[in-house]
């Protein structure tokens, strides 16, 4: 199967003139390896964008840079936190012969039947793992079937994901939880404290409260 690629060009541009390059529709981006030397590149922002949708970072991708071909891996994809626009690209070139790591998101599939009566809530500590194969043999995901989660406490741990393990290694504690179901939390139910008595008229204030009418001051004695 044919690999998808994406041609780059070199960079000449670097520092903090690089606006200038995404102003003309392009991303920065570095490409390196272990055999090679660190080298800066540009890619068209659009064209990244489509490829970057159907490889994700866990597919091998073709980096065309004019005759050369380099298989990389898309490491890291730096982000505008407020605009969202794609500030920088990595490209990890890798040896087809040798393994490399990555993380791979973990997808859940199924219905928990703990979820559907409503006896708890699903909690999922793990959203991706780091795992280790050829490049070739990557996996773009990781499923994690909850059908058999049926009661509170009920969870499902690293080591019980399906994998064949003489392609793939999770390089994570074969007893982490990556899903479970945890109880509902009770509302905690507030009791109003107890309204104060008013006295009834005539009745004396209880003690320590200030009556509600003066005494009449006594008569001074006639001389």
């Amino acid at each position: 199967m044919k690999r998808i690629a994406i041609k780059a060009e070199k960079r000449e541009i670097l520092g903090r003139k690089v606006k200038k390059i995404r102003n003309e529709g392009k991303i920065p981006a570095n490409l390196y390896g272990k055999k090679i030397k660190s080298e800066p590149l540009q890619v068209k922002n659009d064209e990244f964008k489509k490829v970057w949708d159907q490889v994700g970072e866990t597919t091998l991708l073709d980096v065309e840079i004019g005759e050369k071909v380099h298989p990389v891996l898309i490491h890291h994809v730096q982000i505008h936190p407020v605009t969202g626009e794609i500030l920088h690209i990595d490209f990890h070139e890798v040896s087809l012969t040798e393994k490399t790591t990555a993380k791979v998101p973990v997808e859940l599939i199924g219905e928990s039947p703990a979820i559907r009566q409503n006896l708890g809530v699903l909690l999922q500590p793990l959203s991706e793992l780091e795992v280790e194969a050829l490049p070739a043999d990557l996996p773009e995901k990781l499923t994690v079937d909850i059908s058999g989660l049926v009661e509170v406490d009920n969870q499902i741990t690293v080591g019980e994901i399906k994998v064949d393990t003489k392609i793939i290694k999770i390089l994570a504690d074969p007893a982490e939880v990556v899903v479970k179901i945890v109880a509902l939390q009770k509302e905690e139910v507030v009791t109003p404290p107890p309204a104060a008595e008013v006295p009834a008229e005539g009745e004396a204030a209880p003690s320590g409260e200030t009556p509600t009418e003066e005494a009449a001051p006594s008569e001074t004695p006639k001389e």
